[in-house]
């Protein structure tokens, strides 16, 4: 059975997920305002709660993100938790819940829109959602959080000059390492846009690896710098009624 492409609840992916090292991708964890046009990228603090629940229930514990580079085991089965562009409603709704759990979680930061807003999605005409400060960064690190890259000020890299696709990968580690004086060890491709000329800058950086938004397991053949993740929503009506049927007897 194929998987689901969005990820709401474990039950169609436990057997895949014990397969390898799966990766879940979350925007806003928060209420949705009026007049969000992406809707799927909200999640509630409740669902986000269950969902992280559910896989430590089932047995899999958290892991930071670089135990992905680690063989999976059937004995250790690990799932990861990341978040994109570092809004601040994943600072207050999602890592109360992280620290509650005891859960790892990596947040891949904008440079140079830390304390701003999402220019990327106010300039598609989407609603503007701020993002979070240094001290709101600060406190998600002192919390045990990582963070990581996701360009400075996130573009579709494959549209720009190799130079300039440089600059905002190279730069952007380089700036958040001087700030919070962690290393800045995980890339992630604004949009899930990227090709091999612009992994091969990612891995010229130093990044010891890089997030697509590419849907399925990672294994240990899967490559560091093409991580493959699920993004988790709440499941369609739709959805809902074929999981349903496809899964009404016990177990």
């Amino acid at each position: 059975m194929s998987l689901p492409h969005y990820y709401s609840t474990l039950r169609p992916f436990r057997a895949a997920f014990r397969s390898g090292h799966p990766v879940l991708t979350y925007h806003h964890v928060g209420p949705r305002p009026s007049g969000a046009r992406i809707k799927g990228l909200y999640v509630s603090p409740k669902l986000f709660a269950q969902q992280t629940s559910e896989l430590r229930a089932a047995g899999f514990s958290s892991a930071a993100l670089a135990a992905i580079r680690s063989a999976p085991s059937d004995s250790n089965s690990r799932f990861f938790v990341t978040f994109d562009d570092g809004f601040r409603d994943v600072w207050e709704h999602a890592l109360p819940v992280l620290k509650l759990q005891r859960c790892s979680g990596t947040i891949f930061l904008v440079s140079e829109l830390l304390g701003k807003t999402n220019e990327w999605q106010q300039r598609a005409g989407d609603v503007t959602m701020p993002l979070m400060d240094a001290a709101q960064v600060r406190d998600w690190l002192a919390a045990g959080q990582e963070i990581g890259s996701h360009t400075q000020t996130h573009p579709r890299l494959t549209q720009l000059p190799a130079s300039k696709a440089q600059e905002e990968i190279v730069a952007s580690k380089r700036s958040l390492e001087d700030r919070f004086g962690v290393a800045i060890e995980h890339f992630c491709y604004p949009y899930g846009d990227w090709n091999e000329t612009v992994r091969d800058l990612v891995i010229a950086a130093g990044y010891k690896t890089a997030c697509t938004t590419t849907t399925g397991v990672n294994t240990a053949g899967t490559s560091a710098f093409e991580l493959m993740r699920f993004t988790a929503r709440y499941p369609s009506r739709n959805l809902k009624a074929i999981w349903s049927r496809l899964w009404a007897s016990p177990g």
